[in-house]
């Protein structure tokens, strides 16, 4: 199915005295869907997807969200009218593609998804007409040359969920990392390693959406640099143990 916009630029081709031949084959479209079109341009309403509405669950749309916002994008079809949700996750967590699978299942249930495999990497993949409606941050370019801002539905999620949006945002564009640093004890130099969990996204709008959201759960953070959040304190370590950990 073709999305409107896709009709309207092969029927300017043919009223540019292009034969349905040859704007069939320049476009992929077949020469009788063309010819169709001519007579009636909209889509059949019997062929429309309705809306199936808000995410189902919302614990998994919040993690969801943080998985898109990190390394997730929507694409259109290129000879229909419905996008691909693609959310790439590295071939070295299992459990990260297992859990990024199964929320998109609960948040759209019945819907397909499948896995891409890539170079050191898996594509996780589904189709819908209306993923841009529950990612209305989908856009042309990249996500850090653009304004990202969540919708208000998407922020009530987001408060009403806020660990699990934290934990995908981490899960996608940060780390849980053993830090070490030495001191001068007695005389003697010694070693002490600490836990510490790091947060890189090139969005300075992301950045500000992750830091808002550890404010909302006492989660002391410090910017390490222009792209880079920095948790080492031992409480909010603890708190990041408890409610995100590492990946895996």
């Amino acid at each position: 199915m073709y999305d409107v916009s896709t009709r309207k630029r092969a029927l300017a081709l043919v009223a540019q005295g292009r034969s349905l031949n040859s704007v069939s084959r320049q476009t992929g479209i077949s020469r009788a869907a063309i010819r169709s079109w001519q007579q009636c341009l909209e889509p059949s309403p019997r062929m429309a997807t309705p809306d199936p509405g808000p995410p189902a669950d919302d614990h998994a749309y919040a993690y969801l969200l943080g998985l898109y916002l990190g390394d997730g994008c929507i694409s259109a079809h290129p000879r229909g009218s419905g996008y691909y949700l693609r959310i790439a996750c590295a071939d070295a967590w299992p459990g990260l593609i297992q859990e990024c699978r199964e929320a998109i299942t609960k948040v759209r249930p019945g819907i397909g998804v499948y896995a891409v495999q890539n170079d050191g990497y898996r594509m996780v993949t589904s189709y819908s007409p209306h993923w841009p409606s529950l990612f209305p941050q989908h856009g042309p370019g990249k996500k850090h040359e653009r304004t990202i801002a969540l919708a208000p539905w998407q922020q009530d999620i987001v408060d009403a969920h806020p660990w699990d949006f934290i934990r995908g945002l981490i899960h996608s564009d940060g780390c849980r990392i053993t830090n070490w640093t030495t001191r001068l004890v007695a005389g003697e130099q010694k070693r002490y390693e600490y836990p510490r969990y790091f947060f890189t996204n090139l969005s300075g709008d992301i950045m500000r959406l992750f830091t808002d959201t550890l404010d909302r759960v006492d989660v002391d953070w410090k910017q390490s640099n222009k792209h880079n959040i920095s948790i080492a304190r031992k409480a909010s370590v603890a708190l990041m143990d408890t409610h995100v950990g590492p990946k895996y």
